[in-house]
């Protein structure tokens, strides 16, 4: 299997959902990942994960739902895609902190990508490309006029999001 990016959703923000990275790395490594490495405390790791990634994916979730009593959603790209969704990047960069990328679990369909076109979103900006809903705040993610979980709960997806400083790094990262 090749090198994996691996987002885990919503840890170790706000006091919840406290998962370590020692102890995320080390979850990995006991259900057979290799060259397992982490990047900031966010829940990013990088590895080779043993068999199909989407099996992995899934029993890092049961396994972080045993061991620390929460549920998160794992989502996994191979470098590849993530390089991809990063060229697809459809605005214009005006700071990467600014910029992000939400990795989907999956597609949305069209008829609900119409619904959320429908939502409030002021002078910040969304578009979904394939399994990737790209944004843009107009003043960063701190002061945000689109509510992002409002339009993700209209599109019936769950995703993870990192700015482009993140994406770019655990791009770095990955190119081993």
């Amino acid at each position: 299997m090749s090198r994996r990016i691996i987002l885990v959703r919503a840890v170790n923000v706000g006091g919840t959902a406290r998962l370590p990275m020692a102890q995320w790395r080390d979850l990995a490594e006991s259900l057979g990942a290799t060259e397992v490495s982490s990047h900031i405390a966010s829940g990013n790791l990088l590895c080779n994960p043993p068999g199909p990634a989407e099996n992995f994916d899934r029993a890092l979730e049961a396994a972080v739902q045993t061991r620390f009593g929460f549920f998160r959603e794992v989502i996994s790209r191979s470098r590849e895609e993530v390089l991809a969704a990063l060229e697809a990047h459809p605005f214009e960069e005006l700071d990467p902190r600014f910029s992000y990328i939400s990795f989907l679990q999956s597609a949305p369909t069209a008829e609900a990508v119409q619904a959320a076109a429908l939502l409030e979103t002021g002078d910040d900006r969304w578009q979904v490309i394939d399994r990737e809903m790209h944004l843009r705040y107009a003043d960063g993610a701190g002061s945000p006029q689109m509510k992002e979980p409002t339009i993700s709960r209209v599109l019936g997806v769950t995703g993870t999001a990192r700015n482009l400083n993140t994406v770019r790094k655990l791009l770095d990262l990955s190119d081993v």
